[in-house]
């Protein structure tokens, strides 16, 4: 059974990395371009993935007494290289825009991944 875990667990990690990427890509291409963007989604999904990459330290969640803090500071530092790859993968010249294209993307994410839990309730229920 901890098997299955593990494999769900890495395909809904993958899954949501490559939603996360097609958002801020659509967000960031589409919705708020500066005249300089050029991304196409095999940038976005490269940046991104190495934005990610601090996530791999979740692992230590599990240590009795540090996992709270651990899952904070990891949850932190992913979106503050998440905000540094938007904004380089997208060639942006504020900061601000590339933060509000990470809250944006994120929120639809957050969003998505409700109503598709919902769904899944409703189906298996």
């Amino acid at each position: 059974a901890l098997g299955v875990g593990v494999i769900a667990g890495v395909v809904a990690a993958l899954l949501s990395w490559v939603i996360w990427a097609f958002l801020t890509y659509l967000i960031g291409t589409r919705l708020l371009p500066e005249p300089q963007t050029h991304a196409d989604m095999g940038q976005m999904m490269r940046t991104l993935g190495f934005a990610q990459s601090p996530g791999v330290l979740r692992i230590l969640v599990a240590v009795p007494g540090i996992g709270p803090l651990v899952l904070l500071i990891v949850s932190v530092w992913t979106l503050v290289t998440m905000v540094i790859a938007v904004r380089q993968g997208l060639d942006y010249t504020t900061t601000w825009r590339a933060v509000v294209v990470v809250v944006a993307s994120l929120a639809v994410l957050i969003f998505v991944s409700m109503i598709l839990s919902l769904l899944g309730l409703v189906a298996g229920g």
